[in-house]
């Protein structure tokens, strides 16, 4: 046996006892994650418990029974041999396996080793409290046995003395022997009963009590003494009921310290209506309450049930007398619904949806609620004929020097002080043609017409439209004839050219007021503005400003930073922030009001324009303001008018014949879809319209959208859709819908002047349908003879009898006015020659391409040339 052999562990060795120590050393594995592990030392400190020389033995067996094996020595080392000094490589290569395969199994067998001793321990340890809870159960069975000290509660209770046969001598007392029992710590505590009331027990009588009786067996006498136990059981339950009633629960919290069940408010109110129900009598009979029921267009069964307060059962059946099937969750219209009312005895209130909108009120204010107004004035005439230039005269601004194209595109309304402090509204409406509805518009919400019309141009179409307006909205007008600075200028022929369309000034005698300005010169002004003032005192314009206010869009936009504005103009009432108002069919709160010079007002009385915001969208032009109590009402008129326009863009006409072929003509036409967003919401309306009147019947234009506002991405996905380009008129895209537009191949069209749109929306039309072919007739001849050409072909002789027949034209063969051929001259001939060209009178020969041989004599040929043309619109 060598050194190693006996350093090696044994297996099942075991340790020798030992007296336990009071501080135990041990080792405890800590594993982490990843397979990481640790020992650590734990040193255990116990108490040393010793006995005095007069206690029991228990204890002391106890510390007896104690014993354990001394902790095992730790493991020594495996000794690492040194490694001799010629050993080669392959030798130390299995050494060190070797020494490594004996390092793993010498941890294997420690390993056992620990969790063996683990083992053991655990079961001594469990063995130890067994015994220990064995020996404190025996001394508690003891002690009642062993005699006491007596007690107070024990001192009234008289014992019945034994009968014995014959004295005997007083036994020794035993002497009393006390035992202190100590609680394990480790043990739950003991159990605290709650005391209850100690039940009685039957008192014998008096005479008994003194003369006990002795003839009955001892145990009776016990049994006299002692209540009947009760089973362990019973006992077991009433400690845990005991121990339970101190808990707080939620109903002993809110009902009660008896914890008992309360009865609720509900159920004593039935008590109460029952007892009282029961003390006076029988129940009468009820009055029928009679209802006033509102009956809407349809209404289901069930909600005409709850509005009658009947039992929908009950109307169930009487729809079921008059032979409808129906249960309470169908619709009835509103006959029938009234049908059922009056037969239940109920008053009838018939509504329809349209009852839910505003009303315009037409009811003239009082003449003392009445005060004098400012007048408001409509610029109208054509095109660049010095609109905007007038009225930036008299208010001293410089609007027509900032416009795009120097053209006005979007009606404005400005309001002018005068030098008498008098007020005056003006609204500069556009002069292009695009913009007939803007016109109308002015024309509709103004007091006075002033008609714009240029001294070296004469009368226009626009200006012409302006006096119809004007004519068809009956308010008065001044002619004011401008650019009479000009040299070429000639203010007679306009007020004779006036007397077309039957305006006649007062220089010719007429009712028309008339006055010859210059914009550029500033002359002429002050007249005009008298005869503005004159005109308004014979006007005696009066409004009522302390009440809701009402009011007309002149124009609406999408502001990127400020959203919906509409520019409103008052025309009764008094418009403050804070109000609710319905707009069209869009519906909002004032937030704010801004007046034309961008000051911020805190209301605006009547002929006051002024930008509204608050809206929830974009209004149309020309939509009535109105305002409404509160914003309930306010959603309810806009909802409602939001369903009536789209119900009349979905709704279908009824089908006939012309419609069906119309349909038919329309698909046949080509669509030119496009994507229109604009600045303002006039402004779009205007372009919508003009692009309109571009449709004919071979090309058809398709607005997919127009909106208000800046070009987003679903304007952009809408287009890349189908294909449409996007117009923005005065407007741009944002980052992200250029970015999309250049992946979907999307074009961004960006126009500031409306003209320039329209022309080139027209040439883009023209050039989807593509060039117009047009055919010119060179010549006719007569087909005489048909001779053979070749193996397979035919020649026809031909006599021209009108124009000429040119070699490598189109050509056509027609037999009885029936075309049979169209196709080129291959070949032309006369007396054997080729030739290019012959004329009227003269014979030749022809053959035809794609070898053509059905020719007869007597067919006709036409030849005839095809010219291009770029088609206009």
């Amino acid at each position: 046996m060598s050194d190693t052999d006996n350093d090696k562990p044994k297996l099942g060795a075991r340790a020798p006892l030992g007296l336990k120590r009071t501080v135990e050393t041990g080792k405890v594995k800590q594993s982490f994650s990843h397979g990481r592990s640790n020992t650590v030392v734990v040193e255990v400190k116990r108490r040393r418990i010793l006995g005095k020389p007069g206690e029991a033995e228990a204890p002391r067996v106890e510390a007896e029974a104690e014993v354990a094996p001394p902790p095992p020595p730790a493991p020594r080392p495996v000794p690492v041999r040194p490694a001799p000094s010629n050993e080669t490589p392959r030798e130390r290569q299995e050494r060190m396996l070797r020494e490594a395969e004996e390092q793993r199994m010498t941890a294997l067998e420690e390993a056992r080793r620990r969790e063996d001793r683990e083992k053991a321990e655990a079961a001594e340890e469990e063995q130890r409290r067994i015994e220990r809870n064995k020996r404190e159960a025996e001394a508690k069975s003891a002690e009642p046995e062993a005699p006491a000290e007596p007690t107070p509660l024990a001192a009234p209770v008289a014992e019945t003395p034994k009968p014995t046969p014959a004295p005997a001598p007083a036994p020794t007392p035993a002497p009393v022997v006390r035992r202190e029992l100590q609680l394990d710590d480790s043990l739950p505590a003991p159990r605290r009963f709650t005391p209850v009331q100690r039940p009685e027990r039957p008192q014998p009588a008096p005479a008994r009590r003194a003369e006990p009786d002795v003839s009955g067996p001892p145990s009776a006498s016990k049994r006299q003494e002692q209540p009947a136990s009760k089973p362990a059981r019973d006992q077991r339950k009433e400690r845990d009921d005991q121990r339970r009633s101190g808990k707080l629960t939620v109903n002993r919290a809110l009902g009660g310290d008896d914890g008992a069940r309360a009865r609720s408010l509900a159920a004593l109110k039935r008590a109460r209506e029952k007892e009282r129900r029961s003390h006076s009598g029988p129940r009468e009979a009820q009055a029928k309450q009679v209802r006033d029921v509102v009956v809407p267009e349809a209404i289901t069964v069930q909600e005409l049930a709850n509005r009658m307060a009947e039992k929908g059962a009950d109307l169930v059946k009487a729809l079921f007398k008059m032979g409808m099937p129906v249960t309470v969750n169908q619709s009835i219209d509103q006959d029938t619904a009234e049908l059922l009312v009056t037969e239940f005895g109920h008053n009838v209130k018939r509504v329809s949806e349209s009852d839910i909108d505003l009303s315009l009120d037409t009811v003239d204010d009082a003449d003392e609620a009445l005060e004098p107004r400012a007048p408001v004035v409509t610029i109208m005439g054509h095109v660049d004929h010095g609109k905007t230039s007038l009225l930036d005269a008299l208010r001293g601004t410089g609007v027509a020097s900032g416009e795009a194209g120097g053209i006005t595109q979007h009606i404005g309304a400005y309001q002018v002080t005068l030098k008498d402090k008098s007020k005056i509204t003006f609204l500069d409406t556009p002069g292009h043609e695009a913009f007939t509805e803007m016109r109308a518009r002015g024309a509709g919400i103004t007091d006075i017409v002033i008609l714009v019309v240029a001294a070296d141009d004469g009368l226009m179409p626009q200006t012409i439209e302006a006096i119809n307006h004007t004519k068809a909205a009956g308010v008065p007008m001044i002619v004011a004839i401008n650019k009479i600075d000009k040299e070429e200028a000639n203010p007679q022929r306009v007020r004779e050219r006036l007397l077309e369309h039957e305006v006649i000034v007062e220089a010719m005698s007429g009712d028309v007021q008339d006055v010859e300005v210059s914009a550029l010169k500033k002359t002429g002004l002050d007249q005009l503005i008298e005869k503005i003032q004159l005109q308004a005192e014979l006007l005696e314009l009066k409004a009522n400003p302390n009440r809701d206010a009402e009011g007309t869009v002149i124009e609406a936009k999408l502001d990127k930073g400020r959203g919906p504005v509409a520019t409103v103009l008052v025309n009764r009432g008094t418009l403050r922030v804070g109000d609710v108002f319905v707009v069209g069919a869009e519906s909002g709160k004032v937030r704010a009001l801004i007046d034309d010079k961008g000051r911020q007002v805190k209301e605006a009385g009547p002929s006051v324009p002024v930008e509204v915001l608050g809206l929830s969208g974009v209004p149309s032009a020309g939509d009535p303001l109105q305002v409404v109590e509160n914003e309930a009402r306010a959603r309810e008129v806009a909802e409602y008018r939001q369903s009536v326009l789209l119900q009349k863009r979905t709704a279908q006409a009824p089908a006939s014949l012309e419609t069906m072929f119309s349909a038919l003509k329309d698909k046949k036409a080509i669509e030119y879809p496009l994507v229109i967003k604009g600045d303002t919401q006039g402004t779009v309306e205007a372009i919508v319209s003009s692009l309109n009147k571009l449709s004919t019947d071979d090309i058809k234009v398709r607005i997919l959208h127009s909106g208000v506002g800046g070009i987003t991405e679903s304007d952009v996905t809408l287009a890349g859709a189908s294909g449409a380009p996007i117009i923005g008129f005065n407007v741009r895209a944002n980052a992200k819908a250029r970015e999309i537009a250049t992946r979907q191949g999307v074009a961004l069209k960006y126009y500031d002047i409306i003209y320039d749109l329209i022309d080139e929306i027209r040439a883009g039309m023209a050039g989807e349908l593509g060039p117009e072919a047009f055919e010119t007739v060179v010549g006719r001849a007569e087909i005489r003879e048909v001779f053979s050409a070749g193996k397979h072909g035919k020649a026809a002789g031909l006599l021209v009898t009108e124009g000429a027949i040119r070699k490598a034209l189109k050509a056509r063969i027609t037999r009885e006015d029936v075309i049979i051929y169209q196709g080129e001259i291959a070949s032309l001939r006369r007396f054997k020659d080729d030739v290019a060209e012959v004329r009227a009178g003269l014979e030749c020969g022809v053959t035809f391409t794609q070898n053509f041989t059905d020719i007869k004599p007597g067919d006709f040929l036409e030849t005839f040339e095809v010219e291009l043309r770029e088609r206009t619109l």
